[in-house]
């Protein structure tokens, strides 16, 4: 299936680089994931879901009937319902999302000396376009951004070349930026997913079945052309293939429903409660549509499914981490970035 050529917009000459400016990198790398509340609390939680749902990428209802929905009833009901989630997986250092992000950057740039490596959030913070006028003002003329989402969807990553296409247009941004805008299939990412399972095996024995479940999206965004379902389901043969796999050991399914029209199937609840009811007493599950983890893997996997499964017959639900800033992630993040760079 076809999807958006990738943004690679030469932007108007720079601004006079500062002194201070001189010695800094002249690349830029900045890692953009999806974003997260600041606090666990419904305030913060309204705040980070009204940004998220205003995006037309995310919900595409006509404004005049979505936005009295989302601000009168969606917001005060789901807010603190929300920030409940989220306050069962908090880090003393902040939302998992965004400490995992962090911890990832940091583990990039070490590989990537000669590159500055930031990283930010489509929605809330730090913000891509703030992001990218840092880079900017610190001298930096060529940017890579590297959408921290191995599968292309319409949904996320054609939502970042939206902020990409409009700083575009901004005078004076004196940037060449381009991105990455999926890497499902990358030799180094699919080595790094198959090693973390195994060595999870390896620690903690395995399970009787392998689920690969990944974030769903409307059957109508594949059905008029998203990449993103294709190329989940050929990320996970690559996988299976890395893990010497037999079709029978493992199954792909969708979760994170939202709305009600028809979604991705099989979704991951209905395949615990058949895993469960069929006398399946063990089932491992890894989400290799997240680069690190997040409310949807440690709340909704880790927490939701594993009671669902439990309470139809199953005893164990075990979830496997996301790479979050494991070195083979960094590894094969930096290596992504390195050709992408030395490709011009």
């Amino acid at each position: 299936m076809s999807k958006p050529a990738p943004p690679c917009h030469p932007m108007p000459m720079a601004d006079p680089v500062s002194p201070d400016a001189v010695s800094a990198p002249r690349t830029g790398v900045l890692l953009v994931n999806l974003g997260t509340p600041e606090a666990p609390t419904p305030r913060a939680v309204r705040r980070y879901l009204a940004q998220f749902l205003h995006d037309r990428r995310v919900v595409q209802l006509t404004r005049w009937l979505w936005c009295p929905l989302l601000h009168f009833l969606i917001l005060p009901l789901r807010g603190p319902k929300v920030a409940k989630k989220y306050a069962a997986i908090w880090m003393a250092e902040g939302s998992p999302l965004a400490v995992h992000t962090r911890r990832l950057a940091e583990a990039v740039q070490q590989r990537l000396p000669q590159s500055r490596v930031v990283h930010a959030m489509r929605y809330g913070e730090p913000a891509l376009a703030a992001a990218l006028d840092t880079l900017r003002q610190s001298g930096t003329t060529r940017v890579l951004v590297l959408p921290l989402y191995p599968q292309y969807s319409t949904t996320t990553t054609a939502s970042v070349a939206d902020v990409l296409e409009e700083e575009a247009d901004r005078a004076a941004r004196g940037m060449r930026v381009e991105m990455i805008d999926d890497y499902h299939l990358d030799a180094g990412w699919i080595a790094a997913v198959a090693s973390s399972i195994r060595a999870d095996w390896q620690r903690n024995e395995r399970g009787e079945k392998l689920l690969f479940s990944f974030h769903g999206i409307p059957q109508r965004l594949v059905d008029g052309g998203d990449p993103y379902a294709a190329q989940a389901r050929a990320s996970v043969a690559a996988i299976a293939r890395e893990l010497d796999l037999r079709e029978d050991d493992y199954v792909l399914a969708f979760q994170s429903r939202f709305g009600r029209e028809p979604w991705l199937q099989p979704a991951t609840s209905q395949i615990l409660l058949a895993l469960a009811q069929s006398g399946v007493k063990r089932v491992d599950v890894v989400c290799p549509g997240f680069a690190v983890d997040c409310l949807e893997t440690l709340e909704e996997i880790a927490m939701l499914n594993a009671d669902l499964f439990r309470a139809h017959g199953g005893e164990t639900l075990h979830y496997i981490p996301c790479l979050n800033d494991a070195p083979a992630h960094a590894d094969a993040l930096a290596m992504l970035a390195r050709r992408a760079l030395d490709a011009v």
